[in-house]
């Protein structure tokens, strides 16, 4: 019989040759290691494990020692700052916002500006940050204010391009609301070319996707990008 898992055969064949070597006393130190992910992640607890291997694979690969003090618990500490912050491919939208939708007879733009943003970059894994501008027009309903931002989060929480997450951004927010229109412009600094390659520490990206009444209609466009300056 084959045994498959999503990393293939051999860490089961690793876990299988450690197990036969497992006394009491390594029992207790290997419980005491891999409670904490049990108790604080669930289920994604091997998850965690498999990833904190592979950085402490890459900290040897450029030489250096991961069990000296100031690296020893750095495995740990990467697997689950990386599992925060990609954590949005693990919510889902219609949970987070939770159907705080409100109906309102308001016909006015409505505008979520200066929403912060954190992201890693898709290509060098890298931070990017900056800021989410979002504006839409009510039909009949309006979404809860925090809601906003969570959806912010949900898309920037992953591995990403500043140009789809934007439009991600929107066409999640229109389909949600039901808007008449939206728009969203978000303006980042990306590490990718401040801290390497071109080395540019001023330069800043912005982009925007606008959707319905926000495309067709230039004086809306044009309120919304007058009011988010």
């Amino acid at each position: 019989m084959t045994v498959s898992t999503p990393y293939g055969i051999m860490p089961l064949i690793r876990l299988w040759e450690n197990l036969l070597r497992i006394t009491p006393t390594s029992m207790v130190k290997l419980s005491k290691r891999i409670s904490p992910y049990f108790t604080s992640r669930g289920r994604h607890g091997f998850f965690i494990l498999h990833m904190e291997a592979y950085y402490k694979n890459l900290i040897k690969s450029i030489g250096e020692d991961v069990n000296r003090p100031g690296l020893k618990e750095t495995p740990q500490r990467a697997a689950k700052a990386f599992t925060y912050l990609t954590g949005g491919y693990k919510q889902d939208v219609r949970k987070v916002i939770n159907n705080a939708l409100f109906p309102s007879d308001n016909d006015e733009m409505i505008i979520v500006k200066d929403i912060e943003l954190y992201s890693l970059c898709e290509h060098h894994l890298l931070p990017f940050f900056g800021k989410c501008h979002v504006g839409y027009l009510p039909n009949d309903k309006i979404i809860g204010l925090s809601k906003v931002a969570r959806v912010v989060d949900i898309f920037s929480r992953r591995l990403q391009v500043q140009e789809n997450l934007t439009r991600q951004i929107a066409e999640t927010l229109m389909e949600q609301i039901g808007a008449k229109g939206i728009g969203v412009v978000i303006e980042a600094r990306h590490l990718c070319m401040m801290m390497r390659g071109v080395e540019k520490q001023n330069s800043i990206m912005k982009t925007s996707c606008m959707l319905g009444l926000f495309r067709k209609e230039s004086s809306t466009r044009a309120e919304f990008l007058s009011l988010i300056r």
